[in-house]
């Protein structure tokens, strides 16, 4: 028997946050609500406030910093590609390839979740290819997912001129930036493209049409709630949001085949609407015979370690991504 939305049992109270995010989240709470249509020239106006310079880039001189514009999708603009490559150690260089959140309508190559995959890379010695792709409402879906995957195919073509190795590409991101990316892997795969290392996913945008349980269990809870995640969904897909006619390297949760992927690792807060399609996602990757590191942390809300980065369960989460890379690395060599 189908359950209706009209005969769905009420949704369980959220699961209790943790001690040391809950205070941290109702500050954050203040100044920045659920997202509403009306709200996509603050989220970017805050974006663009908090961009990061060329300087807080280069890390004193850890990164050499190369900013191009690279050809985009066939009869697109082009894209613009922020290369970061360690000075301390001589390439070619493993790469994270950083696709930013925002919703899928904010957000820049410079925007500040850039910090965590420098982090990472900084300590392992890898390079971070940042790329730049356009955001809806203005340009709908597919226009930001092939951006984001010609930004990977020039590191293929033209990565080795630059110390970059294509055969050792990681594809990451946060939030909408997570979902693009599960996109591109899924894009990369069927059209013979890039073989990628491995895919990061950090509490990703998977699926449009937000009727999970943690979709509806956290409407108006946490730092990205239905209300927000409806909003962006929307504006990249306008009324084609929640129908059959939307595409699974767009939305990856309507993927009906997760066989023959890069590795991945998927990660998600238990207080937060996404929970449940990472959940779901990393669990089809394992019947589908491929490999998936899921992590989902306890009482945290949606990119939790961006806001609140020196709480213990921030830090556990910062210590897994990079140690999954360094296992993924070495299984390779």
């Amino acid at each position: 028997m189908t359950t209706t939305s009209a005969s769905r049992p009420p949704a369980a109270d959220p699961p209790p946050f943790d001690p040391q995010l809950d205070a941290p989240l109702h500050d954050i709470l203040a100044g920045l609500p659920s997202m509403t249509a009306d709200q996509i020239g603050f989220r970017r106006e805050r974006s663009a406030a908090a961009r990061m310079t060329d300087d807080q880039i280069r890390r004193d001189g850890a990164f050499d910093l190369e900013e191009l514009s690279v050809p985009g999708p066939s009869s697109a603009p082009g894209i613009s590609l922020l290369v970061c490559r360690p000075t301390a150690t001589a390439g070619p260089y493993p790469v994270i390839y950083h696709i930013h959140g925002g919703g899928m309508v904010a957000g820049t190559n410079r925007s500040r979740e850039l910090d965590g995959d420098l982090d990472r890379a900084q300590e392992l010695g890898w390079a971070v290819v940042a790329v730049e792709y356009r955001l809806a409402p203005e340009h709908p879906a597919p226009a930001g997912l092939e951006d984001c995957y010609a930004g990977l195919s020039w590191i293929a073509e033209h990565g080795p001129g630059r110390g970059l190795d294509p055969a050792r590409v990681v594809v990451s991101g946060n939030s909408a930036g997570g979902g693009l990316a599960a996109g591109v892997s899924l894009l990369a795969r069927d059209r013979g493209g890039p073989r990628l290392l491995g895919q990061m996913l950090q509490c990703p945008m998977l699926d449009d049409r937000c009727e999970s349980p943690s979709a509806r269990q956290m409407d108006g809870v946490g730092l990205w709630d239905r209300t927000s995640n409806l909003t962006g969904w929307t504006a990249l897909l306008g009324e084609r949001r929640g129908t059959e006619d939307v595409s699974p390297y767009v939305a990856p949760a309507r993927a009906t085949d997760l066989s023959g992927l890069a590795p991945m690792f998927i990660d998600v807060g238990s207080v937060e609407a996404l929970r449940d399609e990472a959940v779901a996602y990393a669990g089809r990757v394992w019947q589908a015979g491929g490999q998936a590191e899921l992590h989902v942390w306890s009482g945290a809300f949606h990119s939790f370690d961006e806001w609140v980065p020196d709480a213990i369960v921030s830090r556990a989460a910062r210590r897994a991504r990079v140690d999954w890379l360094r296992r993924l690395l070495t299984a390779r060599a």
